[in-house]
């Protein structure tokens, strides 16, 4: 049985509110691009050109290092060279999240496209995932899905950064607003994730995702819909899908801060938008 979680206070007609000022506290418009602007002032995110081999090896050693040495996910012998990858990279697009100050790789994520040729063996949660809802054309329509996976934040960086922010020696230099951004630094990856997709022609993202990822991103307002139980995949994993316009309408109401940061300030909205428009024409 599908469970399908559904927003009703999600129209199509009507965008996101612009936040108004209060009285009673600062401008939560004026908020949240500071917030923006904060985490930008640490983080860059790289979309990874097709042309671009040396930041795609960035993207592959970097998925070696957390799915064949961190984590028991995948078998170190079958990724020569140290660069982790499968299939689904041949119809990828890839984004990493660079630390400005270390220039450091922390994060990396993919998006795998649809299969044109063969939209039934497009993605993973196509084969691990039996539910009926993904033969529904139109409530999953894969010429417009892609498929996030391979999402991860090393934790190596994270170990390392611990030693930049808290440093032995007596550095002058005040890093509480630092400290602050990085427990999101999952927020520049989503973004990329949105640019890809415009980028791409996507409108629509399907995931197979762990319990405590999902949790997280709820956190942030970012929320999927169930698609049946739970299935093994690399443990067992949720299996997941979401409009893409329906995903950020609800991060703009429960995080306006968290929303200025994926659609670059409102950037990617307007074009999602004009997107659909000329879709639905």
């Amino acid at each position: 049985m599908s469970i399908i979680v559904e927003n009703p206070g999600l129209t199509k007609a009507q965008p996101p509110a612009v936040a108004r000022s209060s009285k009673s506290g600062p401008n939560p418009a004026v908020a949240s691009r500071v917030a923006r602007d904060l985490y930008r002032q640490y983080f860059d995110t790289l979309v990874v050109t097709d042309d671009d081999k040396e930041l795609r090896d960035e993207a592959l050693r970097l998925r070696y290092q957390v799915y064949c040495v961190e984590n028991p996910f995948e078998d170190p012998g079958d990724n020569p060279e140290g660069l982790e990858s499968d299939p689904f990279d041949a119809r990828a697009v890839h984004c990493l999240l660079q630390h400005k100050r270390s220039r450091a790789m922390a994060g990396t994520v993919r998006l795998v496209l649809p299969n044109q040729d063969d939209p039934a063996r497009s993605f993973a949660l196509q084969e691990v995932c039996q539910d009926p809802l993904i033969s529904d054309r139109e409530r999953f329509p894969i010429a417009k899905m892609a498929e996030v996976s391979r999402f991860c934040i090393s934790k190596d960086f994270r170990r390392r950064q611990g030693d930049w922010l808290y440093p032995q020696s007596n550095e002058p230099e005040d890093n509480s607003d630092e400290r602050r951004v990085i427990p999101n630094m999952t927020l520049g990856l989503i973004e990329g994730l949105v640019r890809m997709s415009l980028e791409n022609g996507i409108t629509y993202w399907c995931a197979v995702m762990e319990r405590p990822l999902l949790r997280l991103l709820s956190r942030l307002g970012i929320h999927f819909n169930d698609i049946g139980p739970l299935v093994d995949y690399h443990g067992r994993r949720q299996p997941c899908f979401i409009p893409l316009e329906t995903l950020l309408r609800r991060v703009h109401e429960e995080r306006p801060d968290v929303w200025q940061i994926l659609t670059d300030g409102g950037r990617h909205w307007d074009q999602l938008e004009c997107a659909l428009a000329a879709d639905s024409q």
